[in-house]
Protein backbone atom coordinates (compact mmCIF):
# COMPACT_ATOMS: atom_id res chain seq x y z
CA UNK A 1 0.00 0.00 0.00
CA UNK A 2 2.91 2.37 0.70
CA UNK A 3 4.02 2.15 -2.93
CA UNK A 4 0.56 3.07 -4.19
CA UNK A 5 0.39 6.08 -1.87
CA UNK A 6 3.24 7.65 -3.88
CA UNK A 7 1.00 7.75 -6.95
CA UNK A 8 -2.21 9.19 -5.45
CA UNK A 9 -2.03 12.17 -7.80
CA UNK A 10 -2.55 10.02 -10.88
CA UNK A 11 -5.85 8.80 -9.41
CA UNK A 12 -6.78 12.41 -8.60
CA UNK A 13 -5.90 13.32 -12.21
CA UNK A 14 -8.25 10.64 -13.56
CA UNK A 15 -11.00 11.81 -11.20
CA UNK A 16 -10.45 15.42 -12.34
CA UNK A 17 -10.68 14.54 -16.03
CA UNK A 18 -13.77 12.40 -15.36
CA UNK A 19 -15.39 15.22 -13.39
CA UNK A 20 -14.86 17.65 -16.27
CA UNK A 21 -16.06 15.08 -18.81
CA UNK A 22 -19.27 14.23 -16.96
CA UNK A 23 -19.81 17.70 -15.46
CA UNK A 24 -20.88 15.95 -12.27
CA UNK A 25 -19.39 18.35 -9.72
CA UNK A 26 -19.41 22.08 -9.16
CA UNK A 27 -16.64 24.59 -9.83
CA UNK A 28 -15.40 24.63 -6.22
CA UNK A 29 -14.82 20.86 -6.23
CA UNK A 30 -13.12 21.17 -9.62
CA UNK A 31 -10.88 23.92 -8.26
CA UNK A 32 -9.89 21.83 -5.22
CA UNK A 33 -9.17 18.78 -7.39
CA UNK A 34 -7.20 20.94 -9.83
CA UNK A 35 -5.04 22.39 -7.05
CA UNK A 36 -4.39 18.92 -5.62
CA UNK A 37 -3.39 17.56 -9.04
CA UNK A 38 -1.18 20.56 -9.81
CA UNK A 39 0.52 20.38 -6.43
CA UNK A 40 1.17 16.66 -6.84
CA UNK A 41 2.74 16.98 -10.27
CA UNK A 42 4.82 20.05 -9.39
CA UNK A 43 6.11 18.95 -5.97
CA UNK A 44 5.54 15.23 -5.35
CA UNK A 45 5.31 13.09 -8.51
CA UNK A 46 8.23 10.66 -8.86
CA UNK A 47 10.32 11.82 -11.86
CA UNK A 48 13.93 12.11 -12.92
CA UNK A 49 15.78 15.20 -11.73
CA UNK A 50 16.76 16.35 -15.25
CA UNK A 51 18.93 19.20 -13.98
CA UNK A 52 21.98 19.93 -16.10
CA UNK A 53 25.17 18.15 -15.03
CA UNK A 54 28.56 19.78 -15.51
CA UNK A 55 29.17 17.72 -18.64
CA UNK A 56 25.92 18.98 -20.24
CA UNK A 57 23.89 15.80 -19.72
CA UNK A 58 20.65 15.56 -17.78
CA UNK A 59 20.75 14.19 -14.23
CA UNK A 60 18.98 10.82 -13.96
CA UNK A 61 18.60 10.75 -10.17
CA UNK A 62 15.12 10.39 -8.71
CA UNK A 63 13.34 13.60 -7.82
CA UNK A 64 10.02 14.67 -6.34
CA UNK A 65 7.95 16.78 -8.71
CA UNK A 66 8.78 18.87 -11.74
CA UNK A 67 10.05 21.88 -9.79
CA UNK A 68 12.31 20.15 -7.29
CA UNK A 69 15.66 18.57 -8.05
CA UNK A 70 17.27 15.44 -6.64
CA UNK A 71 19.15 15.11 -3.36
CA UNK A 72 22.05 17.22 -4.67
CA UNK A 73 21.67 20.72 -3.21
CA UNK A 74 22.82 22.42 -6.41
CA UNK A 75 20.23 20.54 -8.49
CA UNK A 76 17.37 21.58 -6.17
CA UNK A 77 18.23 25.25 -6.65
CA UNK A 78 19.00 24.83 -10.35
CA UNK A 79 15.56 23.38 -11.14
CA UNK A 80 13.76 26.05 -9.14
CA UNK A 81 15.88 28.82 -10.69
CA UNK A 82 15.20 27.48 -14.22
CA UNK A 83 11.49 28.09 -13.59
CA UNK A 84 11.97 31.84 -13.07
CA UNK A 85 14.88 32.69 -15.39
CA UNK A 86 13.64 33.11 -18.99
CA UNK A 87 16.91 32.15 -20.72
CA UNK A 88 16.89 28.82 -18.79
CA UNK A 89 13.42 27.80 -19.98
CA UNK A 90 14.87 25.94 -22.98
CA UNK A 91 16.98 23.75 -20.67
CA UNK A 92 14.04 23.13 -18.38
CA UNK A 93 11.78 22.28 -21.31
CA UNK A 94 14.31 19.69 -22.44
CA UNK A 95 13.97 17.93 -19.08
CA UNK A 96 10.18 18.11 -19.01
CA UNK A 97 9.90 15.72 -21.95
CA UNK A 98 12.94 13.48 -21.20
CA UNK A 99 10.88 10.28 -20.95
CA UNK A 100 7.22 9.23 -21.14
CA UNK A 101 6.94 9.51 -17.35
CA UNK A 102 8.16 13.11 -17.38
CA UNK A 103 5.91 13.88 -20.35
CA UNK A 104 2.84 12.54 -18.54
CA UNK A 105 3.79 14.48 -15.43
CA UNK A 106 4.23 17.67 -17.47
CA UNK A 107 0.88 17.21 -19.20
CA UNK A 108 -0.77 16.49 -15.86
CA UNK A 109 0.60 19.72 -14.39
CA UNK A 110 -0.51 21.73 -17.44
CA UNK A 111 -4.02 20.22 -17.32
CA UNK A 112 -4.20 20.88 -13.57
CA UNK A 113 -3.21 24.53 -13.98
CA UNK A 114 -5.61 25.12 -16.87
CA UNK A 115 -8.39 23.33 -14.99
CA UNK A 116 -7.83 25.54 -11.94
CA UNK A 117 -7.99 28.68 -14.09
CA UNK A 118 -11.21 27.60 -15.83
CA UNK A 119 -12.86 26.43 -12.58
CA UNK A 120 -12.01 29.78 -10.97
CA UNK A 121 -13.43 31.66 -13.96
CA UNK A 122 -16.64 29.62 -13.81
CA UNK A 123 -16.95 30.21 -10.09
CA UNK A 124 -16.37 33.96 -10.43
CA UNK A 125 -18.79 34.18 -13.37
CA UNK A 126 -21.38 32.35 -11.26
CA UNK A 127 -20.87 34.82 -8.41
CA UNK A 128 -21.41 37.80 -10.72
CA UNK A 129 -24.43 36.17 -12.38
CA UNK A 130 -25.97 35.58 -8.96
CA UNK A 131 -25.62 39.27 -7.98
CA UNK A 132 -27.10 40.61 -11.24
Amino acid sequence: MKGLARYWGYLAFVILVTAWWTRSVGPVALLVLSLLVTGFFLFQAPVWCCAMNRDGTLCRNNSAGLLLGCSKRQHKWQKLRMTFVPHAWRQMNRGLWASPREGLTTLGAIVGILSAIVATAISVAGQFAGKA
